[in-house]
């Protein structure tokens, strides 16, 4: 398992990447919230619908916490951000707190079936173009990109889990 905390002090990431070779899905947001920052834990705003999503989707047999997060690894799934090193809602990011490369870079190492981006504003940064919800024509040496809309209560104009759905059964992941 692969928890990274940056390579120098001063510099560690906000939330430890959740990653290992192997994985079928790897969950990619913009930047760790401030609530989830705060408290150590993926998506931990109350009303962000990402935990709830995965359970709904069929990707987990029942609702997980937040502070659960590293229970995933037993469901072949796994967790980074595009922006390791910033926390706080995308317009508050700087411009430079996206690293594409980075993510890649992990992608490439842990070569995941699936690398589903848990909205297009982020699939965006990291792609370098606009994207639809759903599964994309590109990948990352054989990695398959699904775009997701935002699980984020700031989101919920745009929320609708049927790409969620989709997501699980283009992932096979088998529920226990």
């Amino acid at each position: 398992m692969m928890l990274a905390r940056g390579p120098m002090p001063g510099h560690e990431h906000v939330l430890p990447d959740v990653l290992r070779p192997g994985l079928a899905l790897v969950f990619c947001g913009t930047a760790a919230g401030k609530r989830s920052a705060a408290e150590g834990a993926y998506y931990a705003h109350p009303g962000n619908l990402f935990w709830r999503a995965l359970h709904q989707s069929g990707l987990t047999p029942r609702q997980f916490a937040p502070a659960e997060f590293l229970k995933l690894l037993d469901f072949g799934i796994g967790l980074t951000d595009l922006a390791k090193h910033h926390a706080g809602n995308d317009n508050e990011l700087p411009r430079d707190a996206f690293d594409a490369d980075a993510l890649f870079a992990k992608i490439r190492f842990c070569q995941p079936r699936v690398l589903a981006f848990t909205s297009k504003n982020g699939a965006r940064a990291a792609l370098g173009h606009a994207v639809s919800y759903g599964l994309q024509n590109e990948n990352i040496d054989g990695t398959r990109i699904f775009v997701l809309p935002s699980p984020s209560g700031q989101a919920r104009g745009h929320w609708t889990l049927a790409p969620w759905m989709a997501l699980a059964e283009l992932a096979g992941l088998p529920v226990r």
